[in-house]
C-alpha cells in the first residue's frame, strides 16, 4: 500500500477487492487498527463478503467499473474518525457506514452526514463532486429511504446506488492516488472566508470578549510574524497570562487574521488556504470552539484542531509538510512530556517515541518552507493531567535540541527570561507578551488571589478580607450543604437572564459525590457533550444545556472555559484535616500511571474549578463528617451560607 499505508486499512480497484479473500482483507484491517475490538472484527467478517458481492454486481454490468476504487477504514486527516468504506465511482465519492443491525438510529444517520460534510468542506477533490453518504444496516434488505440527504439501504442495494450515480463528464475520473494525496485535504477557500467573517462579526458569546485588553499582545505578535516572514526565520512566541486574561482570544484572533494570506509561501503552485491553526490538548475547549464556530460550515474545524490529531498526522509521516506558517498551541505549559506522548500515541502507526510534545511541534515547524511562528499560550498552576508536569523547560529544550537552533528566536515576557538563561537560542523580552489583567471575571479582579490563598492554607481571616472585597465588587461566594438549595439559588438568580450559563462542576477524583446527585464518575462525564453544554439555551432541543444540572463537568471539561456561575460540588478528594489540605481520600490513578505529585494535581484541579464563574461560585459541601472541617474553613474564609 506504499507511503499512504498509515491512512487507510485497505485500498484497491474493484476487481482486486472482489477477488481477494475476505480473511486477507480483514487481516489488513486488523494490522491497521491495532486495538480493534472483537466486536469490530465480527463486523468486518459480517460486512466484507456482502460488499464484495455488490462490487461484483457493479463489475458485471459496467465494464468501466474496473477502474473504480474501494477504500476501507479511511482515516480523515487531522481526525481520529474513519468512515467504514469509500467507493470512488463515476467521478463521485460514495461513503458507506456499515451497521450490524436491521435499521439505523438517528446517531448512525448523523454520523454518515458528518463524514460527508467534512469531505465536502475539507477535501479539494470533493469540492465539485457528488459526495453520497449511505448508512448500510447489514441485516436489512432493499432501499429504506433518504433521511436528510443520507441514504439508508441494505447491502443488497449498494450496487443500485452506484448504478444510479450521475455521470459527470466534465470531471476527470477520481483515482485513489488523487483522493489519498496529502495535499488534497485542506479547508476550501469559501469555508475559510466564512469562518473569518463569523469570527470577526458573528455573535460568539464565549469566544469574543474584551478585545481591547488583548490588543497589545495581538499587535506585538503580528509584528513578530511580519518580521519572521521578512527575514525568513523561525520564532517561538510564549504569551503568558493569569487565568481569565484572554490568552485563548489572542490565539483565535491571530489564526483568523487576513494578513497571513499575503505572507504565506506557495506550496505545489498554490498558497495554503488556512495559513494558521489553533491547537489544543484541551478536548472540551476544542469541542466548544468548534461548536460555536460551526455556523461558518465544516463543523467549525477550519482553524481549530485537537493537538493529538495534529501530532498523529505529522509524526507518522516524516516528510509531510504542514500547510500552515503559524501554529498556536493553547495551554503550552501543560504540554505532554516524552513518557506521556509515548502512551498517548502507542497505537499510532509510524510514531517514534522519546520526544515531548514541544519537541514534536518544533520539528513539524522546521519542515515549513521559508518561515514559521510557533505561539505557546501559557497559564500557571493549572497542570491537571498526568504528563503535564514538565513545565516550560520543555520548550527551551525543544528549540535547543532541534535541527537548526540558530534559526530560532524566542520571544516572551521578562518573567520568562530566567527559563532561557545561558541558552544557545536568543531570547527577546517584552511585557506586551504578558496578560496581567483578568477579563473573564469582570466583577472579580482578585478572585485568583483568593483561590491561591485558600489552597495555600492561608488563615481564614486573611481569606475573608479578600472575599469581602469581592462581595463589594459584586462577585458572590456562596456555600450550602444541600445541592438542591444551590440549584434553586442559581435558577432564581438567573431566572430573567436566558443568556446566562450556570452548571454543575466537580473533581474527577472524588469517590462520594455520585450518591449526592452529582454524577462525576467516568462513565457519566464521558457522555457530556461539551459544545451544547456550554453554549445551548435552556429551551434548546436535547436538554444538553448546563442550566439543566443534568450533567457534571470535571476539571478536565472546565479548564479554559467559563460560565457566569458554577455550582461546585466539593469532594472528599481534597479536604481540610487539622488545618491542612489533604488528598488522602482521593480516588487512585490507574495501575501503571506514573504521577509525580498527585497532591499538586488535586490543588490545581480545585484551582480550575474555583475560577470558572464570572459572577459567582456556589460551593456544595456534602453532609459527610470528613468534610465538616472543610465547611468550617470555607465559611470562615468568606463563603456565605445560603439559607
Amino acid at each position: 500500500m506504499g507511503n499512504d499505508e498509515a491512512r487507510y486499512g485497505w485500498g484497491s480497484d474493484f476487481p482486486t477487492f472482489r477477488g481477494t479473500p475476505a480473511r486477507v482483507i480483514r487481516g489488513r484491517l486488523e494490522s491497521f487498527i491495532r486495538d480493534a475490538s472483537q466486536g469490530q472484527i465480527r463486523a468486518w467478517d459480517e460486512s466484507i463478503p456482502p460488499l464484495q458481492r455488490e462490487v461484483e454486481e457493479v463489475l458485471r454490468v459496467n465494464e468501466e467499473a474496473a477502474a473504480y476504487g474501494a477504500i476501507l477504514e479511511y482515516e480523515l486527516p487531522m481526525e481520529s474518525r474513519r468512515p467504514d468504506v469509500i467507493l470512488l465511482a463515476k467521478g463521485a465519492v460514495v461513503l458507506l457506514e456499515l451497521k450490524g443491525k436491521t435499521s439505523p438510529s438517528q446517531a448512525d444517520i448523523d454520523q454518515a452526514s458528518a463524514y460527508a460534510r467534512d469531505l465536502r468542506c475539507y477535501h479539494i477533490e470533493c469540492e465539485s463532486r457528488d459526495v453520497v453518504p449511505v448508512v448500510v444496516p447489514v441485516r436489512a434488505r432493499g432501499y429504506l429511504g433518504n433521511y436528510g440527504g443520507v441514504h439508508v439501504a441494505g447491502p443488497d442495494y449498494v450496487d443500485q446506488i452506484v448504478d444510479d450515480l450521475k455521470e459527470r463528464s466534465e470531471l476527470p475520473p477520481l483515482t485513489r492516488a488523487r483522493f489519498l494525496a496529502e495535499s488534497a485535504y485542506r479547508p476550501l477557500p469559501t469555508l475559510v472566508r466564512a469562518a473569518r467573517e463569523l469570527f470577526q462579526h458573528g455573535e460568539l458569546r464565549t469566544i469574543k470578549r474584551a478585545r481591547a485588553f488583548t490588543d497589545p499582545a495581538v499587535i506585538e505578535i503580528t509584528r513578530i510574524i511580519h518580521e519572521a516572514a521578512g527575514a525568513t526565520s523561525r520564532r517561538l512566541v510564549l504569551l503568558t497570562g493569569i487565568p481569565g486574561s484572554g490568552k485563548t482570544l489572542v490565539g483565535l484572533r491571530i489564526v483568523h487574521a487576513h494578513f497571513l494570506d499575503d505572507l504565506a509561501i506557495p506550496r505545489e503552485n498554490s498558497k495554503p488556504t488556512a495559513p494558521a491553526v489553533f491547537l489544543s490538548g484541551n478536548g472540551p475547549l476544542v469541542q466548544v470552539l468548534q461548536y460555536q464556530l460551526r455556523h461558518a460550515g465544516g463543523g467549525g474545524k477550519v482553524f481549530v484542531r485537537d493537538v493529538i490529531d495534529y501530532v498523529k498526522r505529522y509524526s507518522s509521516r516524516k516528510n509531510l509538510v504542514p500547510p500552515e506558517h503559524v501554529l498556536v498551541f493553547d495551554e503550552a505549559q501543560r504540554a505532554f512530556d516524552a513518557d506521556k506522548m509515548g502512551q498517548t500515541h502507542a497505537n499510532t502507526p509510524g510514531f517514534t517515541g522519546g520526544r515531548s510534545e514541544p519537541e514534536h511541534l518544533v520539528e513539524f515547524a522546521e519542515r515549513i518552507p521559508g518561515w514559521c511562528v510557533v505561539i505557546g499560550l501559557i497559564g500557571s498552576g493549572q497542570e491537571i493531567h498526568v504528563g503535564e508536569e514538565g513545565g516550560l523547560v520543555q520548550w527551551r529544550q525543544a528549540v535547543e535540541q532541534c535541527t537548526r537552533p540558530s534559526a530560532w528566536i524566542v520571544h516572551g515576557s521578562r518573567a520568562l527570561a530566567a527559563v532561557f538563561e545561558r541558552s544557545n537560542v536568543p531570547f527577546q523580552s517584552t511585557d506586551r507578551l504578558n496578560l496581567d489583567q483578568e477579563i473573564r471575571f469582570h466583577l472579580a479582579k482578585d478572585l485568583h488571589r483568593l483561590v491561591d490563598q485558600l489552597l495555600g492554607n492561608a488563615p481564614a481571616s486573611d481569606n475573608a478580607v479578600l472575599a469581602d472585597q469581592l462581595e463589594a465588587a459584586g462577585y458572590h461566594l456562596r456555600i450550602t450543604r444541600n445541592v438542591e438549595t444551590g440549584k434553586a439559588y442559581l435558577r432564581e438568580r438567573y431566572a430573567e437572564n436566558p443568556n446566562a450559563r450556570y452548571g454543575l462542576v466537580a473533581s474527577s477524583k472524588d469517590r462520594d459525590l455520585a450518591r449526592f446527585g452529582v454524577p462525576n464518575d467516568f462513565q457519566s462525564t464521558k457522555r457530556v457533550r461539551y459544545g451544547p453544554w456550554y453554549s445551548d439555551y435552556e429551551h434548546d432541543p436535547g436538554g444538553y444545556s448546563c442550566r439543566h444540572f443534568r450533567d457534571t463537568v470535571t476539571e478536565f471539561g472546565a479548564q479554559g472555559l467559563e460560565l457566569d456561575a458554577v455550582l461546585l460540588a466539593w469532594g472528599t478528594d481534597l479536604a481540610q484535616a487539622s488545618g491542612r489540605w489533604t488528598n488522602s481520600g482521593a480516588r487512585g490513578y490507574r495501575r501503571g500511571v506514573h504521577v509525580k505529585n498527585p497532591f499538586q494535581l488535586r490543588l490545581n484541579a480545585y484551582r480550575v474549578l474555583l475560577t470558572r464563574g464570572r459572577d459567582a461560585s456556589v460551593v456544595f459541601v456534602p453532609q459527610l463528617p470528613e468534610l465538616d472541617e472543610t465547611w468550617s474553613y470555607l465559611t470562615a474564609s468568606g463563603f456565605r451560607p445560603l439559607l
